[in-house]
């Protein structure tokens, strides 16, 4: 394979697994807003279990060489800080 293939590769992948990750902030968002507060096990589950995805197809893109691992704990921090800002957020309205 090319290095331009490899990069474009690399480059979709990265997109997707933001795409992913803003997925999961916006349906967070829609939960907390509409359906449940922080502190329902609803909300703790549905979380948890989109991140923990999110982090399994991280590990997948690192173990193809689609993505670096720190470019994957990069946007998996980025996502739990975002995260937790609008926890405290709606806990504080």
């Amino acid at each position: 394979m090319s290095i331009e293939t490899l990069t474009g590769q690399s480059e979709k992948a990265y997109a997707l697994l933001k795409e992913d990750a803003e997925k999961i902030l916006k349906l967070i968002e829609v939960q907390m807003t509409n359906l449940t507060m922080p502190q329902c096990p609803l909300y703790e589950e549905v979380l948890d279990t989109q991140m923990f995805g999110l982090s399994r197809e991280i590990d997948f893109a690192i173990r193809l060489n689609l993505v670096s691992q720190e470019d994957g704990k990069k946007l998996l921090g980025q996502l739990e800080k975002e995260l937790s800002s609008l926890h405290e957020a709606c806990i504080n309205n």
